[in-house]
């Protein structure tokens, strides 16, 4: 029961900030309607006339009513809410009517003329100063005992509950650019993101399935065997290509699920790749080192697209060279290496964009990782990676 009543507190903000506008200018309206006809409250009031009071009648009445009920329209219509309302208190001052808990309403419109008036801000203001002045030059001539400095504190009074919505006007505007600029970045990195994941998945496969086919030109008439054995690797490896493009589009549509981690490419499935790569006729031999452990997914697949993305450029740019992918498993870190003996600066079996390697840099530095992408002083190229790990937990 204390449970619920507490968990009903903590949501009664968010249940009133979802409420539409007029709904809780329409309930702010009545609650200071209502508080207008408490007798003990009318001591908490806006007095500027102090003037000899006379009896409460039905314009009074009126008057107070006027002075609350236009609250309901405050954030919509707030000039005609500041007029009304401030047409009202000068009345009810000049008649000298009781004080009443509704003339709060003034400071009410007011604050809500400076947070959601937005055409005509200096008119209005120009307006309201005039007014206000020839309300003190009335209550003077009526016999008010309120001096200048006395006419000024209030008007000064009402210039900083204006200034206070007019800062909270622009701190809502502030907010709304924040959270549109980080809406931007946060699509622009979505994007980004989307590229980088079709980037892996296509460019891997289509590359291990261009060089299967050109090995299979080559024998097809003299080892009919070998080119067969080349084509069902081109299939073989056509269809991995669609599963995981099936998988990838599953889990970046918007339906805020995420990826099912048993089909979430992993540091385990490393194997996999090698001996696709093998299949391709790039002689790759695969090392681990230390203990496999469970890790975070994102760490297992960022490791799982490095030696992905080195293949990739092994079977590009050194087609049937001698590779080597060394795994370290650390309790702390994952580091990769990927080696080729082949001379680079070749043309590419497959063009290349240039986006893979530029792309892990970025997945690595997210996870505080290090990538060192460079040509090996006796031929060939290095691939090398370091990722700190986490737990799966």
């Amino acid at each position: 029961m204390f449970v619920d009543v507490t968990r009903s507190v903590r949501s009664w903000p968010d249940w009133w900030q979802a409420r539409p506008t007029f709904a809780k200018d329409g309930s702010l309206a009545a609650v200071l309607t209502l508080l207008a006809f408490v007798p003990t409250l009318s001591a908490v009031s806006a007095q500027l006339g102090d003037l000899p009071r006379r009896p409460a009648d039905a314009l009074a009445v009126a008057l107070t009513l006027a002075q609350s009920a236009p609250l309901a329209v405050r954030s919509r219509w707030p000039a005609a809410c500041l007029a009304v309302v401030g047409a009202a208190f000068a009345v009810h001052q000049a008649l000298a009517y009781p004080p009443t808990f509704a003339s709060i309403g003034l400071y009410l419109a007011v604050y809500a003329a400076g947070a959601h008036q937005v055409r005509f801000r200096r008119g209005l203001a120009a307006v309201a100063t005039a007014g206000y002045a020839a309300l003190a030059v009335l209550l003077h001539g009526l016999g008010s005992p309120n001096g200048l400095p006395d006419f000024v504190a209030f008007y000064l009074t009402l210039v900083v509950i204006t200034m206070a919505g007019v800062g909270m006007r622009r701190w809502r505007a502030e907010e709304a650019e924040r959270r549109r600029l980080g809406a931007d970045v946060a699509r622009a990195a979505e994007r980004a993101r989307i590229a980088r994941e079709l980037h892996d998945v296509v460019t891997h496969h289509v590359t291990a399935m261009v060089v299967q086919a050109d090995a299979a030109q080559f024998v097809v008439g003299t080892a009919p065997d070998r080119a067969g054995a080349g084509l069902a690797a081109i299939s073989d490896t056509g269809r991995r290509a669609l599963t995981e493009l099936r998988h990838l589009l599953g889990v970046l549509e918007a339906t805020g699920e995420s990826a099912p981690a048993d089909r979430t490419p992993t540091l385990g499935r490393i194997g996999d790749l090698v001996e696709q790569a093998r299949l391709s006729g790039q002689p790759v031999e695969l090392t681990e080192h230390g203990e496999q452990r469970p890790r975070a997914v994102d760490v297992e697949l960022a490791a799982y697209r490095v030696v992905q993305e080195a293949l990739t450029n092994a079977m590009k740019h050194a087609t049937g060279r001698p590779t080597t992918v060394a795994v370290h498993h650390h309790p702390d870190r994952i580091a990769i290496e990927v080696t080729n003996d082949g001379a680079t600066g070749g043309t590419p079996v497959v063009p290349s964009g240039g986006r893979g390697l530029d792309g892990l840099r970025r997945r690595l530095r997210m996870l505080d990782g290090e990538l060192l992408a460079e040509a090996r002083p006796g031929g060939g190229f290095s691939v090398r990676a370091l990722i700190p790990t986490r737990s799966e937990a």
